[in-house]
């Protein structure tokens, strides 16, 4: 086994990888290493290639602020122009230089002795470590696709497909489909299988809330004027910004302001499904806002197609070739699409993370729920910087703007203990808990806590610690220096000079 030192170990090379390495890159720390198990830049817009994948967030706000395109076809970009999009940004600044692609983490631990974090990985098939001063966490909460938990699931001798893991070599037309879940890529594959199934029943355990998508082309002199006429982007993308969050207020702070948009999405059912049943059916008995609001156009008239049926019956089990569901109805079924999400608050990814006292992050976050300090430090594991971690999700706006604000803290970390000679840093248990109790009582007013749903916005604690409450600028504000007097931190020289007789630096 060969030990390959670096500075910074980076695990992940979506949205939030790709800009930690250009941000560190420009603040002279160029000693940094990309691990990522798939084949190039993406993360999620990389992996989720499902029949009309597409973002919800407007063109021009889902980008890095220091990398507009002026080329978006249309004011919501699809899948195939997010991924080209994050590509041409890692090119453009030479990123795939310090990356290893196809590169599985098996084990990240936290060694008190080296004050450094060793990572297990498999690379081409040989078992190597890394080993590094610091480690940034860039996996995201949606790379772990959650199965569900369904009597008979494993027996099924049809196809099986996870929406993250689309089967591009099935052929759906003239098939007999059902889709398990209502959410927000359920949204997107349903009414483009509808188009071409022979029979497909939709799943529904909760109807989601669902506002019209203002989705347009581009013209070529919207382009051209895009790219030449200074500051135009950046206007566009202040506007969008700020009406966004408009209703972040309403989530957070006064959930009956949201009225207009129930009556937004009540109108879009009304528009796109004739038959009162089905009409009462899809119409969701939880506050809007509660789950996080979708965008089609396209899902009711899909529901209402004579080739569609919504089963709002639970599913008892799967047979060799059909769906149970609690009625006793057996719905005979060639292909099962399983459109039920990502395990956030659960991923399987917090056990390959152990710090301190050989505790990985699972078993901190079973005790505690999932908690930690301005969403990216975590007390008990040092010299770990999370992005897209605790309490920074959205329902509102771009995470790109979050992660962008984490970047700030992140550079300024590092920068502040480069400078002090600061060789261990860990957030103190008393700060991560003002921190989290605070959030607490914010959020006891919000939709999300008195809305009357579900969701995976909760942890198993009932806490709701996946997303940021309140304005996204008032996170942008707190994370813009960081606050070293709220950590525990180790003054002394580097990790030992003593390294192992295999060790090699890294290269690409």
């Amino acid at each position: 086994m060969t030990t390959h030192d670096v500075e910074i170990a980076i695990v992940g090379a979506g949205f939030s990888g790709l800009g930690a390495a250009v941000k560190l890159a420009e603040n002279g720390f160029d000693d940094y290493l990309i691990l990522d198990r798939g084949a190039d830049f993406g993360g999620t817009w990389r992996d989720n290639t499902y029949p009309g994948a597409a973002c919800d967030v407007p063109s021009h706000l889902y980008s890095f602020s220091f990398a507009l395109n002026p080329e978006w076809s249309r004011s919501y970009s699809h899948q195939p122009e997010i991924h080209r999009y994050i590509n041409g940004v890692a090119a453009q600044h030479g990123v795939a230089e310090k990356t290893w692609f196809g590169t599985e983490v098996r084990r990240a631990a936290w060694d008190e002795e080296s004050l450094s974090w060793i990572i297990d990985i498999e690379r081409d098939g040989d078992v190597d470590q890394v080993r590094a001063k610091h480690m940034i966490g860039a996996v995201g909460p949606l790379c772990e696709p959650n199965l569900p938990d369904i009597d008979g699931i494993d027996g099924f001798e049809g196809t099986l497909v996870h929406s993250a893991r689309w089967d591009h070599d099935y052929d759906f037309t003239g098939k007999r489909v059902a889709v398990i879940g209502t959410g927000a890529s359920a949204i997107q594959i349903v009414p483009q299988l509808g188009k071409i199934v022979g029979h497909l029943d939709v799943y529904q355990r909760t109807a989601p809330w669902i506002i019209p998508r203002n989705e347009r082309p581009y013209l070529p002199v919207e382009n051209w004027a895009f790219k030449h006429v200074p500051g135009l982007q950046a206007l566009i993308r202040g506007t969008i910004y700020t009406a966004n969050e408009t209703v972040a207020a309403g989530m957070t702070y006064a959930p009956k302001a949201l009225k207009p948009v129930e009556a937004l999405c009540k109108a879009n059912i009304f528009r796109g499904i004739r038959d009162p049943k089905l009409r009462e059916a899809v119409t969701p008995t939880f506050a809007v806002g509660c789950k996080r609001i979708l965008k089609s156009n396209e899902w009711y008239p899909t529901l209402d197609r004579p080739n569609v049926d919504l089963v709002t019956s639970g599913i008892a089990s799967i047979t060799a070739d059909a769906i149970v569901t609690a009625d006793g109805v057996e719905h005979p079924v060639d292909a099962i699409v399983v459109a039920t999400g990502f395990h956030v608050t659960d991923s399987p990814v917090f056990d390959t993370i152990v710090g301190t006292g050989g505790r990985s992050l699972a078993q901190v976050w079973d005790e505690t729920g999932m908690q930690g300090y301005k969403g990216t430090f975590v007390h008990g594991f040092p010299n770990l910087a999370l992005l897209v971690g605790p309490s920074t999700g959205l329902g509102h706006t771009s995470m790109v703007y979050m992660i962008e604000s984490q970047l700030n803290y992140l550079v300024d970390y590092l920068r502040k203990t480069r400078a002090a000679g600061i060789v261990r840093t860990d957030v103190s248990a008393a700060a991560q808990d003002r921190f989290n109790e605070k959030l607490q009582r914010t959020l006891k007013t919000s939709v999300w806590v008195t809305g009357g749903c579900e969701s995976w916005y909760q942890d198993h604690n009932g806490n709701i610690t996946a997303l940021w409450p309140g304005f996204t600028f008032a996170f942008r504000n707190a994370t813009r220096r960081f606050d070293i007097a709220a950590y525990d931190v180790t003054v002394g020289a580097q990790a030992p000079a003593d390294r192992p007789a295999d060790a090699v630096p890294v290269t690409a």
